[in-house]
Protein backbone atom coordinates (compact mmCIF):
# COMPACT_ATOMS: atom_id res chain seq x y z
CA UNK A 1 0.00 0.00 0.00
CA UNK A 2 1.09 3.43 -0.52
CA UNK A 3 1.16 5.78 2.06
CA UNK A 4 1.00 9.56 1.16
CA UNK A 5 2.87 11.69 3.77
CA UNK A 6 1.33 15.61 3.49
CA UNK A 7 2.75 18.21 5.59
CA UNK A 8 0.12 20.53 7.05
CA UNK A 9 2.08 23.72 7.46
CA UNK A 10 1.64 25.05 11.27
CA UNK A 11 -0.30 22.18 11.91
CA UNK A 12 1.62 18.91 11.60
CA UNK A 13 1.29 15.88 9.14
CA UNK A 14 -1.30 13.57 7.36
CA UNK A 15 -0.32 10.25 6.32
CA UNK A 16 -3.07 8.52 4.40
CA UNK A 17 -3.78 6.26 2.32
CA UNK A 18 -7.00 4.88 -0.07
CA UNK A 19 -8.76 1.90 1.07
CA UNK A 20 -10.22 -0.59 -1.87
CA UNK A 21 -13.57 1.33 -1.64
CA UNK A 22 -11.78 4.91 -2.92
CA UNK A 23 -12.37 6.26 0.56
CA UNK A 24 -8.65 7.49 2.66
CA UNK A 25 -7.75 6.25 6.40
CA UNK A 26 -5.54 8.18 8.04
CA UNK A 27 -3.85 9.58 10.84
CA UNK A 28 -3.09 13.65 11.47
CA UNK A 29 -0.33 14.33 13.81
CA UNK A 30 -0.14 17.57 15.13
CA UNK A 31 3.20 19.66 15.90
CA UNK A 32 1.43 19.68 19.93
CA UNK A 33 1.29 15.95 19.48
CA UNK A 34 -2.32 15.05 19.48
CA UNK A 35 -3.20 12.58 17.25
CA UNK A 36 -6.15 12.19 15.10
CA UNK A 37 -7.51 9.23 13.30
CA UNK A 38 -9.22 10.67 10.10
CA UNK A 39 -11.78 9.68 7.19
CA UNK A 40 -11.51 11.40 3.76
CA UNK A 41 -13.38 11.34 0.49
CA UNK A 42 -12.05 9.28 -2.22
CA UNK A 43 -11.80 12.56 -4.29
CA UNK A 44 -10.81 15.12 -1.73
CA UNK A 45 -8.46 14.48 0.70
CA UNK A 46 -9.08 17.84 2.40
CA UNK A 47 -12.70 17.01 3.17
CA UNK A 48 -12.57 14.75 6.10
CA UNK A 49 -15.73 12.71 6.27
CA UNK A 50 -14.71 11.29 9.75
CA UNK A 51 -12.24 12.38 12.55
CA UNK A 52 -11.72 10.68 15.80
CA UNK A 53 -9.21 12.31 18.22
CA UNK A 54 -7.11 9.56 19.99
CA UNK A 55 -4.83 9.66 23.04
CA UNK A 56 -1.38 8.47 22.58
CA UNK A 57 -2.23 5.79 24.49
CA UNK A 58 -5.16 4.98 22.69
CA UNK A 59 -3.35 5.29 19.47
CA UNK A 60 -0.81 2.60 20.66
CA UNK A 61 -3.44 0.28 21.64
CA UNK A 62 -5.52 0.86 18.14
CA UNK A 63 -2.28 0.22 16.52
CA UNK A 64 -1.28 -2.96 18.88
CA UNK A 65 -4.94 -4.25 17.40
CA UNK A 66 -3.91 -3.55 13.89
CA UNK A 67 -0.09 -4.56 14.16
CA UNK A 68 -0.40 -7.97 16.26
CA UNK A 69 -2.75 -9.89 14.03
CA UNK A 70 -0.69 -9.69 11.15
CA UNK A 71 2.63 -10.55 12.91
CA UNK A 72 0.66 -13.45 14.46
CA UNK A 73 -0.75 -14.38 11.01
CA UNK A 74 2.87 -14.57 9.60
CA UNK A 75 4.19 -16.41 12.10
CA UNK A 76 1.29 -18.31 12.02
CA UNK A 77 2.11 -19.17 8.06
CA UNK A 78 5.24 -19.80 8.96
CA UNK A 79 4.92 -22.72 11.32
CA UNK A 80 2.17 -24.19 9.49
CA UNK A 81 4.40 -27.50 8.64
CA UNK A 82 5.96 -27.68 12.16
CA UNK A 83 3.38 -29.66 13.77
CA UNK A 84 2.52 -28.47 17.78
CA UNK A 85 3.73 -25.70 17.11
CA UNK A 86 1.42 -22.39 17.68
CA UNK A 87 1.85 -18.58 17.76
CA UNK A 88 -0.34 -16.81 20.49
CA UNK A 89 -0.85 -12.96 21.44
CA UNK A 90 -0.50 -12.93 25.33
CA UNK A 91 -1.56 -9.52 26.83
CA UNK A 92 -0.29 -7.56 29.64
CA UNK A 93 -2.77 -5.46 31.65
CA UNK A 94 -2.74 -3.01 34.01
CA UNK A 95 -1.76 -3.75 37.26
CA UNK A 96 -1.13 -7.53 36.15
CA UNK A 97 1.56 -9.01 38.10
CA UNK A 98 3.82 -8.63 35.45
CA UNK A 99 3.09 -4.88 34.86
CA UNK A 100 6.20 -3.34 35.36
CA UNK A 101 8.46 -6.17 35.17
CA UNK A 102 11.09 -7.98 33.08
CA UNK A 103 10.71 -11.06 30.74
CA UNK A 104 13.52 -12.64 32.79
CA UNK A 105 10.82 -12.25 36.17
CA UNK A 106 8.51 -14.33 34.21
CA UNK A 107 10.59 -17.07 33.64
CA UNK A 108 8.19 -18.18 30.80
CA UNK A 109 10.64 -20.08 28.43
CA UNK A 110 11.52 -22.30 32.12
CA UNK A 111 8.44 -23.04 33.62
CA UNK A 112 6.44 -23.34 29.96
CA UNK A 113 8.79 -24.04 27.06
CA UNK A 114 7.42 -20.66 25.81
CA UNK A 115 9.39 -18.41 23.28
CA UNK A 116 8.48 -14.67 23.59
CA UNK A 117 9.26 -13.46 19.91
CA UNK A 118 8.32 -9.96 19.68
CA UNK A 119 6.40 -7.39 21.65
CA UNK A 120 4.18 -4.95 20.25
CA UNK A 121 4.02 -1.74 21.87
CA UNK A 122 2.29 1.66 21.12
CA UNK A 123 2.37 0.40 17.40
CA UNK A 124 5.91 -0.29 17.76
CA UNK A 125 6.50 -4.51 17.21
CA UNK A 126 10.22 -4.92 19.70
CA UNK A 127 11.67 -8.14 18.10
CA UNK A 128 13.36 -10.53 20.12
CA UNK A 129 13.08 -8.83 23.60
CA UNK A 130 16.27 -9.53 25.75
CA UNK A 131 15.81 -11.08 29.13
CA UNK A 132 15.79 -7.38 30.60
CA UNK A 133 12.78 -5.62 28.63
CA UNK A 134 10.19 -4.31 31.10
CA UNK A 135 6.47 -4.98 30.20
CA UNK A 136 4.17 -2.49 30.30
CA UNK A 137 0.62 -2.36 30.89
CA UNK A 138 -1.06 -2.54 27.00
CA UNK A 139 1.75 -4.63 25.23
CA UNK A 140 0.85 -7.78 23.19
CA UNK A 141 3.40 -10.26 23.35
CA UNK A 142 4.14 -12.41 20.66
CA UNK A 143 4.89 -16.14 21.79
CA UNK A 144 4.99 -19.36 20.19
CA UNK A 145 5.42 -22.64 21.26
CA UNK A 146 2.59 -25.82 22.43
CA UNK A 147 -1.12 -25.33 23.19
CA UNK A 148 -0.76 -26.72 26.63
CA UNK A 149 2.37 -23.67 26.74
CA UNK A 150 0.58 -20.77 25.42
CA UNK A 151 -2.09 -21.62 27.86
CA UNK A 152 0.12 -22.17 30.87
CA UNK A 153 2.05 -19.09 29.90
CA UNK A 154 -1.17 -16.83 29.98
CA UNK A 155 -1.86 -17.99 33.31
CA UNK A 156 1.54 -16.81 34.67
CA UNK A 157 1.13 -13.66 32.93
CA UNK A 158 -2.67 -13.03 34.31
CA UNK A 159 -1.84 -14.60 37.53
CA UNK A 160 1.78 -14.20 38.90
Amino acid sequence: MNVEVTPLPGIGVRKDFVLRTGRRVGVVTTRDGRIELIVSKSDDPDACLASLPLTADEAGTLANLLGAPQLVAQLTEEHRDLPGIHTRQLPIRAHAPFDGRTLADTALRTRTGVSVVAVMRAGQVHPSPTPDFTFTAGDLLVAVGTAEGLDNALRILQNG
